[in-house]
Formats: structure tokens, sequence, C-alpha cells
């Protein structure tokens, strides 16, 4: 069984580098049963949300497992909907009783819209009181993760936003990571948008190492210091996945990996009005 590197978040808590992420697997039983394999190949940190609606099934399979809770690493996150001081309050008792857990490694505020400052006291609460082991957020920009950290008094530990070969983010991975918050890749295989498991230029870096394309594009946001929690309902894909700490590319390889970025998200412009009111509009009325 592959052994997951750990890495230490700004707060002294320690994560591992590589992670199981369940989004977009809503069925429960499939869900459950996805997570069951991915603990039996060797994960220990999952990665959920109160958006997905799937914690119950992730807290299904974490009791069923056998493995002792202080060997796992489980993260969710907070839905716009639920952006009040108040409301912030109810979801991380909602998710923790959804996941059926005492307490949770790692809480996200889930986009940077609505009454983030009210939420995120809600979280720095849950986070002293021993609710919350670390608290992060997803999806902020610079300027937004810059003016929650002037404004509150708990520095976030970890911003999950999307990184892959096609949206690679350069200046905002920088500034996270000097501001000493671990970046977080969603998406790290963009989906398979843009034939990116059988793109030339990664499948001649792969057959170097005699590793597939999916390794390749792993351990290159590995050695950006980025950490990945990739999805798969496939148990082979999820032990495949984990291979990924027995070789490095070269300075070269970083580079050539560097020339394919096409600095546009593969799924939608997260500063967009528009595309705001369509994705989060119903969401952030709900706090009126």
């Amino acid at each position: 069984m592959t052994k997951i590197p750990m890495i230490t978040l700004n707060n002294g808590v320690e994560m591992p580098q590589l992670g199981f992420g369940v989004f977009q697997v809503p069925d429960l039983d499939q869900c459950e049963a996805a997570v069951t394999a991915a603990l039996q190949a060797g994960y220990r940190l999952i990665d959920t949300a109160t958006a997905y609606q799937n914690e119950a099934a992730v807290g299904q399979a974490i009791k069923k497992s056998g493995i002792a809770r202080e060997a796992l690493f489980i993260t969710s996150k907070l839905w716009v909907s639920e952006f009040t001081y108040e409301r912030a309050k109810q979801g991380i008792d909602d998710s923790l009783k959804r996941l059926g857990l005492d307490y949770l490694d790692l809480y996200l505020l889930h986009q940077p819209y609505g009454d983030t400052m009210g939420a995120w006291r809600a979280l720095e609460e849950a986070y002293h009181a021993g609710k919350i082991r670390a608290i992060g957020v997803s999806n902020f920009y610079a300027d937004q993760l810059q003016n929650l950290m002037l404004t509150m008094t708990v520095k976030p530990v970890i911003n999950q936003i999307e990184v892959n070969p096609w949206y690679q983010q350069p200046a905002e991975v920088q500034f996270n990571q000097r501001s000493e918050v671990r970046v977080e890749a969603w998406a790290p295989f963009a989906e398979g948008k843009n034939g990116i498991f059988t793109n030339p230029t990664i499948t001649t870096i792969a057959q170097a190492h005699g590793k597939t394309t999916g390794q390749v594009i792993l351990r290159w946001l590995l050695q950006r210091g980025i950490t990945v929690i990739p999805k798969s309902v496939h148990p082979t894909r999820m032990v495949e996945n984990m291979a990924v700490f027995d070789f490095d590319l070269s300075p070269a390889e970083m580079q050539t990996m560097a020339t394919l970025d096409q600095g546009v998200s593969q799924f939608f412009d997260h500063r967009d009005p528009v595309t705001i009111e369509q994705i989060f509009g119903s969401s952030l009325k709900q706090l009126h």
C-alpha cells in the first residue's frame, strides 16, 4: 500500500498531501462504495461538501471502515446559502451530524460570496471550540483572500482552487504560498476536458517515466507544492492515482508542462457577474 506523505499546515496540523474527492457522486450508495474503496486503497484524506449532498454517505463509509478516527483527515465545506454568522454555526453542526463525527479536520467556505465575514466568524468559533481542527476557503482570488486575512483573526490554512494543466493559475498559487496558505487543487484532470488524458505533450512525458498521463499531472501538481484530491469511482484508478511518489519530473519537464497553460477556467469565470447570478443567485437570495 502506498504511503502518502504528510504536509504541515500553517496552524501546525498535519494533513496528507494527496486525498480523495467525492464531487459529482450524489448517489449515496455509489458514494459510500467509492469512499470505502478509497479507504481500503490507503487514502486517509476524504474531501466532501454540503453542496455535494453526500456527507451522510461519506460518514457511513467512515463508520464501517473500522479505521481509527485520528488516522483520518475529513474535509467538508459550507455552502453560500448558509453564509451568515448564525446560519454558519448551524451549518457546521449539520455537517458534523450528517458525517456522524465529533469534529472535522478541515472546514472550508465553499465560495467567496455572501456574508463571508460572518460565516468565517462562526468557523473561527468552532475552531477555537475544537469542533474543527483547521479552517480554510475555496475559490477565493488573491484580493478576496487578502481581505479576509486582514479582517479576521484566524488565517485560512488552505485555499482550494481550480488548478490543472489548462488552467495553472501561477500568480494565484504564488500569492497563496507566499501567504503560507496551502493550495489544494480541485479538478486536477479538468474532468477530462480537451483530451487531457491523450495530450501528446503529457503522453511523451508519461512514456519517459513508465507512467500514465494522469499520474504525470498529479506529480506535476505535487512538485508545485499543491495538495491534490482526484476523484474516481473506479478502484483501479484510485490505486493508480496514489502511485505518484516514486518518480520526479525534471525541471525541463516541469517547464514543458507550464507551456500547456491556456489561462482560462475549464468550467466558469468566478468573477463574471452573470455567471455568479446564474450559479449562486438562488442560494444568496435565501439569505434575505
